[in-house]
């Protein structure tokens, strides 16, 4: 197999770091393992950012997200997680993550972390 997973998060310089846009990623195959069963969950992953000055590079963002499909963790452990590892890799003035887990036993669940730089507004968004 030419690829394996990885917890190094690669990044590169943001092309446009004078200007606040949004950055969507959307992961639909995460998995890891229920920590009490043993179990795979599965989730769709949601990652809004706003870079400052380094953006993810999204092959080594795969390769991360790869990385969990053999650890067992709870639901909120495991979003916070990632949005954490994100956070230091990137140091983004903004970042989102939501994590929607599919169904198990009747039982859905979603998970949404954030993060703020400190000292950053967010502007007036405008709608037309």
């Amino acid at each position: 197999m030419s690829s394996q997973p990885s917890k190094i998060l690669e990044v590169f310089d943001n092309p446009n770091s004078e200007r606040d846009y949004v950055i969507q990623i959307e992961l639909p195959e995460f998995t890891c393992l229920c920590p009490k069963t043993g179990q795979p969950d599965f989730a769709t992953l949601h990652l809004e950012y706003i870079a400052d000055k380094a953006c993810v590079e999204l092959k080594s963002l795969k390769m991360y997200i790869w990385s969990f499909r053999d650890e067992g963790a709870f639901h909120e452990a495991v979003t916070n997680q990632i949005l954490e590892d994100l956070i230091v890799a990137t140091d983004p003035r903004f970042m989102r993550l939501k994590a929607v887990f599919n169904v198990r036993g009747g039982v859905y669940t979603t998970v949404i972390a954030e993060h703020q730089q400190q000292g950053w507004t967010p502007k007036t968004v405008v709608n037309l």
